[in-house]
């Protein structure tokens, strides 16, 4: 492998940063990872809620690594896609490093091309090459740096290869020798607009072709950097010669095509065609309108028993009733009881709302278990590719909703955590897809902790019990979705999403992401159980509580046919619903509940209100006026949908 050092021009003088870019799903976090020695800053780029990490690399003279979001091709499409090029076009870089899969060369190298048109210096890294070799796919990545001018790299960044070879071609990187002769009609067009277009982080040339493709940032920029009457002049300009020329932007996306093409042709030794694995022919399955469903219902299942049955009832079982209940509580009441003689302080210790007996109890030993064995399964689904198979499998469902399959991608992130799965909507296109996604995250998307909750509950009971459960809960989001959808103005897109191949999860890489989560979780949800705690026990101490209970009477044992206490899992779900699902756990362990109020609560919890940091961050991705509605909305339809289930339940004699 020779690193490629032509041409030394490109980079800007004193910049540091350098820019780690790629289509979504060709391992840039992985490569990151190494090349950063995960010494990670995460942060918004700025006038945006989209994060990007940034590192530190030792190797290269510390210069700052910055992970952009995924990027598919140029101009941009949604959100994440615009902070890529924002960065790419304002930015001062000193060189580019694209990610991309080695299997699939062709999509690749459309995205290096308008790279290596931007003018700035830059090395391909070709990744998952150890894939690629499985398949019997062979690439002549010395060819073809040659024919872009660039420095080409094989990797495996799973396994570290290729690792020191990339940052050595990085310390030497130039700007590409790269220029596509396009028809005459846009080579004229260029030699018009290019000496009246400002000065950029990326080339003239590249800020030009962009431009009179349509590209939002390179307007919004040259808006910026060119005094009005200059801008108007050359808004006409571009406005006269797309009505003359035929098609200027096809034009230049066929060039780069057929240069593509011959690209290709020259680079690749063996395409793999004959390569049919079990992993391809279960990747076309997982999709089928038929197969795929059985396939969705094995791997929901799965996630039934691991999560619900192994997570909820064994792991719980082992840590709540052996260790904590039968070990430590005890050990911890009786240390308080010996050195504490102040009764208010030992019971806000170890009473029945204490600090440890209730909400360290709470957070570690039910549900821990049961968020590290989501995690987990979360991570194999993440690993293994199947989320994007899921996103095309769905696309029928959610166009009933308005929406595409691509919205998926955020529904199952809720899944792990509402919170963060608010952030991820912005990987949708519009603005209405967006809030209706939002939505209807907030509506009937439980996070990790309460599914673990609700599924250990419900799997306690009966297979039945869990049908009602989820029928009930899929009913009214497909009902509220079809409604909202109606009522926002706006027209669905089409669905565009990258297909990575179905492969065996990475098991270091299934572990790394459990205990990230888990970290999170640890920092940021067992504070809140804690905080949770105090307000109740303050509550209590107070006797407000016990008035909230009376108060909530009629509606929780009237209308909802719960016992009275269930007052304070609901007034405490107001802050967390997994917090409320813990109580409605306990109650239930307790033998407070039938099988019916079992099912009850558990739909009415599904359906209420998410935790206040959703709320928070949905008023600030979408506006707190919106984030007011849907809370007012939600409330009152929790407790309607339950009140008329538990009616129903009561009318068939299910469970009483």
């Amino acid at each position: 492998m020779n690193c490629h050092t032509s041409s030394p021009s490109g980079a800007v003088p004193g910049a540091n940063s350098i820019a780690l870019v790629g289509h979504p799903n060709v391992g840039k976090s992985v490569l990151f990872s190494h090349l950063t020695g995960k010494r990670v800053m995460i942060s918004n780029y700025p006038g945006t809620t989209v994060e990007v990490a940034r590192g530190k690399v030792s190797a290269l003279q510390n210069a700052i690594l910055v992970d952009t979001p995924g990027v598919v091709t140029f101009p941009p499409r949604s959100e994440d896609e615009l902070v890529t090029a924002r960065f790419l076009i304002n930015e001062p870089l000193k060189a580019v490093i694209q990610v991309g899969d080695a299997k699939n060369l062709r999509r690749t190298l459309s995205l290096t091309v308008q790279l290596a048109e931007m003018g700035l210096p830059m090395a391909l890294s070709l990744n998952m090459m150890d894939e690629a070799d499985s398949r019997g796919v062979r690439l002549d990545h010395n060819c073809l740096g040659e024919a872009m001018g660039i420095s080409v790299v094989p990797t495996a960044a799973v396994h570290g290869r290729g690792i020191k070879e990339l940052i050595s071609c990085v310390q030497t990187a130039s700007a590409p020798a790269l220029l596509l002769e396009y028809p005459y009609a846009v080579e004229s067009v260029l030699q018009r607009i290019i000496p009246q277009l400002p000065q950029a982080s990326i080339s003239p040339r590249s800020l030009a072709l962009l431009w009179l493709s349509g590209d939002p940032v390179s307007e919004t920029y040259m808006k910026g950097h060119l005094r009005q009457e200059e801008y108007q002049s050359l808004l006409a300009m571009r406005e006269s010669i797309l009505e003359e020329a035929l098609d200027l932007p096809g034009q230049i996306q066929v060039t780069r095509q057929a240069f593509v093409d011959k690209l290709v042709n020259l680079a690749v030794l063996d395409t793999g065609e004959g390569w049919k694995g079990i992993s391809k022919k279960i990747g076309y399955l997982a999709t089928h309108p038929v197969w795929g469903i059985g396939i969705l219902a094995l791997v929901l299942y799965s996630i039934y028993w691991f999560v619900g049955v192994f997570g909820a009832g064994t792991l719980v079982g082992i840590l709540e009733e052996n260790l904590f209940g039968g070990v430590i509580n005890p050990w911890v009441t009786g240390m308080v009881e010996k050195y504490i003689s102040i009764p208010l302080v030992a019971d806000l210790l170890v009473g029945e709302y204490g600090i440890w007996t209730m909400g360290m109890t709470y957070a570690i030993a039910l549900i821990l278990p049961i968020v590290t064995t989501f995690f987990l399964a979360f991570g194999i689904m993440e690993d293994s590719g199947y989320l994007p198979r899921l996103a095309a499998l769905s696309n029928r469902i959610f166009r009933f909703l308005g929406l595409n399959g691509k919205a998926v991608l955020p529904m199952v992130l809720g899944l792990g955590c509402v919170t963060m799965a608010t952030l991820t909507t912005r990987v949708l296109e519009k603005k209405r897809e967006r809030l209706l996604v939002t939505l209807l995250l907030a509506l009937a998307v439980p996070c990790s902790a309460q599914l673990g909750v609700v599924m250990g509950m419900l799997a306690g009971i009966s297979l039945s019990a869990t049908l009602i459960w989820s029928g009930v809960v899929m009913l009214i989001l497909l009902a509220i979705g079809w409604l909202a959808a109606r009522l926002v103005p706006g027209e669905r897109t089409q669905l565009l999403v990258e297909m990575p191949p179905l492969r065996m999860p990475v098991i270091s890489n299934v572990v790394v992401k459990t205990l990230a989560r888990l970290e999170w979780y640890l920092k940021e949800v067992v504070p809140l159980f804690i905080v949770g705690t105090l307000i109740l026990f303050v509550l209590d101490k107070t006797a407000i509580l016990d008035w909230i209970i009376r108060i909530g009477e009629p509606l929780v044992s009237g209308w909802l046919g719960l016992p009275a206490q269930a007052s304070a899992a609901f007034l405490i779900g107001f802050m967390r619903r997994d917090f409320g699902a813990t109580g409605l756990f306990l109650m239930e362990a307790q033998g407070l509940l039938n099988p019916a109020q079992v099912v009850v609560a558990m739909v009415t919890i599904t359906l209420f209100i998410p935790c206040v940091a959703s709320i928070m961050m949905i008023a600030k991705e979408r506006g707190w006026r919106t984030a007011a509605g849907m809370v007012v909305l939600i409330i009152p339809l929790a407790f309607l949908i339950g009140g008329l289930l538990n009616k129903a339940l009561l009318f068939i004699g299910w469970g009483v």
